[in-house]
C-alpha cells in the first residue's frame, strides 16, 4: 500500500461511478429487488437516480453499502 493510500473503498469514487458500476453489475431489475426504492423501479436512469440519491442519505448509504459488498 502506498503511504497516503486510503483504506476506504469509497475514497475517490463518485456516486455516479458507484451507481453506473452497480447498474452494469446487477442491471436495473436486480438492483430494484435488492434496494427497494422507486428511482430504480419507475423508468430508471442514472440521472434521475443520482438526483434522488443525492437528496436522500439513507438511500445513498444503501447504494454505497451494496457497492462495498460487491468488491
Amino acid at each position: 500500500m502506498k503511504p497516503f493510500e486510503s483504506k476506504d473503498p469509497l475514497h475517490g469514487k463518485t456516486l455516479e461511478f458507484i451507481l453506473t458500476y452497480l447498474v452494469q453489475y446487477f442491471g436495473w431489475e436486480d438492483l430494484e429487488r435488492i434496494i427497494n426504492i422507486n428511482c430504480f423501479k419507475n423508468n430508471p436512469s442514472i440521472k434521475s437516480s443520482l438526483t434522488f440519491l443525492r437528496k436522500t442519505p439513507w438511500a445513498r448509504k444503501k447504494v454505497e453499502d451494496l457497492y462495498i459488498s460487491t468488491l
